[in-house]
């Protein structure tokens, strides 16, 4: 399939992440407040959507607390900037085996898994515009961690997620992954069309190259729309190939933290490099608005 340059471009800024990072920089926001202000710079800087996670206060460690979303969520709708707002539902998912001899019983200090009602209990209390959708189950760097996210799980969280009227973003980080995305479409689980983010070079999902991303664009539906991230020091090249490959951008401190070599970033220094590099490219900047309409959004007004 030729390049199809899209000229008509939407950012994401996926402001905290749930990883380990919250020690690596100090521009790594925590506390509800410190993430919806990260959240609304970003905003300002030219990101039309911000992807949320929350994390304790205290330590900075990954949370589900659905008063931490609660409090981000009023925050950011609250601000003097218009913008999407976009929460995980990823966490909940995780396994951690014992050891390769004795696989279980499973490391209950790691180990996060619970239902599909509590992983979606946020969306539910705060109705974003749009929420993630994990597709799939996916061994990452760590020896014995799994992201579990199995066929029923999905189909239950999705049907959740059509119901509450917010807008599932498929994430994908392997081929498999999108194959099942346009099987839960079909089956009516989730609307058509769909919004889909592929996760490139995360370990071990899709590799961290153009033929495999571009073997991913090809498996997208063209009524789709799509945006595509990968990490560290990868980010901003992407953020080229997305658009010259048709699709939208993703940056962030969730997926790097670092602005040039040893210059720590932030979240709205981000964005920025990220708007010079597409309209360097002679595309437009997308607003939330314009995003609304292409997606079929509905925006929640401030509780």
């Amino acid at each position: 399939m030729p390049l199809q340059m899209n000229r008509n471009v939407f950012i994401t800024c996926a402001v905290t992440g749930s990883g380990s990072t919250q020690d690596k920089s100090p521009h790594v926001p925590r506390s509800p407040r410190e993430i919806a202000d990260s959240a609304i710079d970003a905003a300002k800087a030219g990101a039309a959507i911000v992807h949320c996670h929350v994390r304790d206060p205290e330590t900075g460690v990954p949370s589900r607390r659905i008063e931490l979303y609660r409090e981000v969520t009023d925050l950011i709708r609250a601000a003097d900037v218009d913008v999407v707002l976009n929460l995980t539902a990823g966490m909940g998912g995780d396994i951690v085996f014992g050891s390769t001899e004795a696989p279980l019983p499973v490391n209950e200090a790691g180990t996060d898994m619970i239902g599909a009602a509590e992983r979606m209990a946020h969306i539910a209390e705060c109705l974003p515009e749009i929420c993630t959708l994990d597709c799939g189950t996916m061994n990452f760097a760590e020896a014995d961690y799994v992201m579990t996210n199995t066929p029923g799980m999905l189909r239950a969280m999705g049907s959740m997620m059509t119901e509450l009227g917010v807008k599932p973003e498929i994430e994908a980080f392997d081929t498999g992954h999108l194959w099942f995305a346009k099987q839960l479409v079909s089956e009516g689980t989730l609307a058509s069309p769909a919004l889909v983010q592929l996760c490139m070079g995360v370990p071990w999902g899709a590799p961290n190259d153009l033929n495999t991303l571009m073997a991913m664009v090809n498996a997208i539906p063209s009524d789709w729309a799509w945006s595509a991230f990968s990490l560290g020091r990868d980010q901003m090249p992407y953020a080229a190939a997305a658009v010259l490959a048709g699709g939208n951008v993703r940056v962030g401190l969730e997926d790097n933290l670092f602005l040039e070599k040893g210059v720590l970033a932030t979240n709205a220094q981000l964005v920025e490099k990220s708007v010079k590099i597409i309209e360097g490219m002679g595309a437009k900047i997308m607003g939330p608005e314009d995003v609304r309409s292409l997606l079929g959004l509905t925006k929640r007004a401030p509780r």
